[in-house]
This record gives structure tokens, C-alpha cells and sequence, in this order.
């Protein structure tokens, strides 16, 4: 599979980093009610810290991925 550097979305050139960033943050979004349940506030001393690393995690998977 070849990397794209720019994707074209209706004709609206979108860097695929962009479009990675996105798909991250949609992830996170969707795993927040599931790290509320499992109780994550109690275990994580620095909430905000720890979802930008999951976020910043998620980003270089779907870069390596798609």
C-alpha cells in the first residue's frame, strides 16, 4: 500500500495526517465512556496527560496502519 500525502475529499485537498487526527479523536471519543466505566479517574493521577498520550498512541497507529 503507498502513503498518500494529501488526500482529495470533494475536490478539497486534506493532508492524511489530518485525516488521521480525526479518526484518533473519534476513537477517543468513543473509548471515553468505556475508560469512565472501567473507573480510569481513579487509577490515572493526570487525566487530561494520559488521553493525549492515548490520542498521541492512536494517531501513530492509524498513520502506520493506513
Amino acid at each position: 500500500m503507498e502513503l498518500q500525502p494529501v488526500l482529495d475529499i470533494g475536490g478539497l485537498l486534506v493532508s492524511s495526517f489530518v485525516v488521521h487526527a480525526g479518526l484518533a479523536i473519534a476513537t477517543l471519543l468513543a473509548l471515553n465512556p468505556l475508560l469512565a466505566k472501567v473507573r480510569a479517574r481513579r487509577v490515572v493521577w493526570n487525566l487530561p496527560l494520559a488521553e493525549f498520550g492515548i490520542l498521541i498512541g492512536l494517531i501513530g497507529l492509524y498513520t502506520i496502519l493506513l
